[in-house]
Parts: C-alpha cells; structure tokens; sequence
C-alpha cells in the first residue's frame, strides 16, 4: 500500500491545479465584463470542464483515503478540510461562469452612463481573496487566511453599495432596467464567489490550528457567559 503522506501530497497538488483554473475563470470572466471582450467565453467553458472533473476526483481520492487509512487528527483536519475546499472551488468556478454568461449579454447592449459602479472594485477584491485563500492553504498561513476573512466584509459593504445605486438608477430611467439588473446579478455572483473565498480560508484555518472560526465561533469561544 502506498504511504499517506504520498497520496495526501498528490491530492494537494490536484487541488492547487484546481485553483489556478477557478483562478483563471475569474480572470477571463473580468476581462470579458470590465473589457467588454467575448473571446474569453470559451475558454471559461473549457476551464469549467476540467474543474468539474477534478471536484469528483478530489473527491473520491478524500473517501479513499478515510476508508484506506486511520488517519491522525492532523491528517483527518486535511481530509476533511480538502473536501469542503474543493466544493467550494467547485462553485467559484460556477460563478465565474455566470459572470461571463451574464456579461456577455450586456456586450449586446450599451453601457450605461455611470458604466459599472462599484463592481470593477468588486470583481478585483474576489480575485485577491480567491487568489490569498489558496496561497494560505498552499503555506499553511493562518495570519494571511485570516485577512482573507476579515475582507468578506468590504466585499459586503461594496455589493449594497452597488445595489443602491444601481435600484436608483432603475427608478430614475426605465430603460436602463435590463442592464442594471445584469450588473445586480453579476454583483451577486462577484459576492458569492468572495463568500466561497472566506470559507476556504476558515477551513484553512481550522486545518492548521483545529480552531473553527465560522460564525464567530472563535469570539464566542473566546467570551465567558455569564449566569
């Protein structure tokens, strides 16, 4: 039988593939919305083939691990954080694509006056979270996954912004409807693909230390109740 560590490596590395692809997708999905430029539509589908097939094969390499092994505590964390991980790479990458899909039908229209608001800052703030989650995960760095979750907040904070004033718009000028309602959409796209970026990091992090931070479960644990 072949060594854990051996196996436990080699499904790192299928995972890191996976993200420079999901990487990539989010890439190619900006500059199609921020550039207004379709070539980069097939290679998003392409992108998205390929990351389909390794979330089952990351998958199924996790299983036979737990059933192949007893893996200690450290290891089981690695286990069991590589598949919630790799779903959520998995939905990046479905994201990205409904940002392409949802730009490339605003390329058919003109854009609007005030153009994209706030989601360029958007789009640029999911790609670093994305890009600093998995370099956290790649180095085991707690600190950097940290600020990772820390920045889901502005992400947040830009999504209403740009709900405001594209719902202002929207009441103001009633054939701007359509378009301002792609970029609602794409906004919420940009907004769930920062949400998958935060949850890789917190499992990062729960990885590393064994500490589970989702919910502010670590300021509660933190906090003594008081009777």
């Amino acid at each position: 039988m072949r060594h854990f560590e051996e196996l436990e490596e080699e499904l790192k590395q299928r995972i890191i593939h996976m993200g420079s692809l999901v990487e990539e997708m989010i890439y190619l999905a900006d500059i199609c919305l921020l550039e207004r430029d379709r070539s980069c539509l097939e290679k998003v589908f392409k992108n998205e083939t390929l990351v389909n097939q390794l979330h089952i094969e990351v998958d199924d390499r996790c299983f036979k691990l737990l059933a192949l092994y007893q893996p200690t505590a450290a290891d089981l964390r690695f286990i069991m954080g590589a598949i919630k991980i790799n779903s959520d790479l998995e939905r990046i990458g479905d994201q990205a694509v409904n940002v392409s899909q949802t730009a490339s039908l605003l390329l058919q229209q003109p854009q609007l006056p005030q153009k994209l608001f706030d989601i360029p800052r958007m789009a640029e703030l999911a790609k670093t979270m994305v890009k600093d989650a998995l370099d956290s995960f790649v180095r085991k760095d707690v600190p950097l996954a940290r600020l990772v979750v820390q920045r889901d907040e502005e992400e947040d904070r830009l999504k209403a912004a740009s709900f405001h004033e594209l719902m202002h718009l929207m009441q103001s000028d009633s054939s701007t409807i359509e378009r301002a309602l792609s970029l609602i959409l794409i906004a919420r796209n940009l907004e769930r693909i920062a949400d998958h970026a935060t949850n890789i990091a917190e499992d990062v992090i729960f990885m590393v230390l064994g500490k589970d931070i989702r919910h502010h479960a670590e300021t509660a644990e933190a906090t003594p109740t008081t009777h």
